[in-house]
């Protein structure tokens, strides 16, 4: 039978997924919120 415990303590997660959480979060990518923003910004200035 598995021994969760024991297995958990010999988890480390790959180099892999932290290399890819670093390039996520330090991408400035523009969400649907930016987008929306940018447009209402835009209106306001042409009235």
């Amino acid at each position: 039978m598995i021994n969760f415990d024991e297995e958990i303590k010999k988890f480390h997660p790959s180099l892999e997924i932290e290399e890819a959480e670093d390039a996520i979060y330090n991408n400035n990518i523009s969400d649907i919120t930016d987008v929306m923003v940018e447009m209402v910004e835009e209106l306001k200035g042409d009235k």
